[in-house]
């Protein structure tokens, strides 16, 4: 049977090259998922610089979409980084160090993309309803973020099982 965190070949039968593409496999869908959201956020933070409102901005939040461009273009590099490693290293019997590489890419590029989205909804919170809490729904974004992203997958753990 296969479904959400089930696998069709178990440990005993898989040998290691199916265990390679299939790891190799959830990489790639994993980047599916997150390269477009970043591709949208960045050409978003791109067009903001030439809104009539851009120029009412203060300092901080000039900073603030600083901060929220740079990240966005920092995540679309790190998650696009391993599709040119494997173009780079193709055929070089290089799969397992290219996995193990754009593992890491690719937490980054999340870590990037949760701060950027978090930024861009403080800036807006900020734009749009000025001197109210409306900013610090960005904070908790990104929070929101790192909870759901990082901190409840390591809940899960070795076996243990998240608690409701």
């Amino acid at each position: 049977m296969s479904g959400f965190g089930t696998n069709e070949h178990s440990e005993e039968t898989e040998s290691e090259h199916e265990r390679v593409n299939r790891e190799f496999d959830e990489l790639l869908g994993g980047l599916r998922v997150a390269l477009p959201g970043v591709q949208v956020l960045f050409a978003f933070l791109l067009t903001v610089a030439f809104a009539s409102g851009f120029k009412d901005l203060d300092r901080d939040g000039r900073a603030v979409y600083l901060a929220s461009i740079t990240l966005a273009a920092v995540a679309s590099l790190l998650l696009i980084a391993p599709a040119v490693h494997h173009r780079m290293r193709f055929r070089d019997g290089a799969k397992e160090q290219l996995i193990r590489v754009a593992n890491r890419l690719l937490v980054g590029g999340a870590v990037c993309l949760g701060l950027a989205i978090g930024c861009a909804v403080y800036l807006v919170g900020d734009a749009a309803f000025p001197l109210t809490p409306a900013r610090w729904i960005g904070p908790g974004i990104t929070l929101l973020a790192g909870l759901t992203w990082f901190v409840l997958p390591l809940t899960y753990r070795a076996g243990r099982s998240p608690k409701p």
